[in-house]
């Protein structure tokens, strides 16, 4: 495992990346703009993108939060980033989660994390950025890294 190689980022890491209020603030944005080099091999799943709005724009899940003009503004410029990449979703993303369920039976919104992992997987990433390590390092597949 290299560092050249491709690392999802946590849908927390987008959120701590646009909130200053939050401690995670810096260590969180530094990482999204490793995006804005061509090289940083960044990446991010669909449901993030869309979990980052749902809770940006959530006056009870932040503190400041952002019109749904603002968050879709965020939201393209992250897509404009040249160094992160947005992962397809595979056809078999349901059987791909059901199967590491079977492994790992989670219960409520855990099953979220399932599918990040196995959208990660299809597409041979293998390397997270979280600040919830917990939720990935039952995962033997997956590395988590913190910022």
């Amino acid at each position: 495992m290299t560092p050249h190689e491709p690392l999802l980022l946590d849908t927390n890491i987008l959120v701590y990346a646009m909130d200053g209020s939050s401690p995670h603030h810096a260590a969180s944005r530094a990482v999204l703009e490793q995006a804005r080099s061509s090289e940083a091999r960044l990446c991010v799943v669909p449901q993030s993108l869309a979990e980052f709005y749902s809770l940006v724009t959530n006056p009870k899940r932040v503190t400041s939060p952002k019109s749904p003009k603002e968050a879709l503004a965020v939201v393209e410029a992250i897509l404009l980033l040249p160094g992160l990449e947005v992962l397809p979703i595979p056809l078999d993303v349901v059987a791909r989660w059901i199967d590491i369920c079977r492994n790992h039976p989670v219960k409520g919104p855990r099953i979220y994390d399932l599918q990040i992992v196995a959208v990660m997987l299809a597409n041979g990433v293998r390397r997270i950025c979280t600040l919830d390590r917990s939720d990935f390092e039952p995962f033997a597949d997956i590395i988590v890294e913190t910022p």
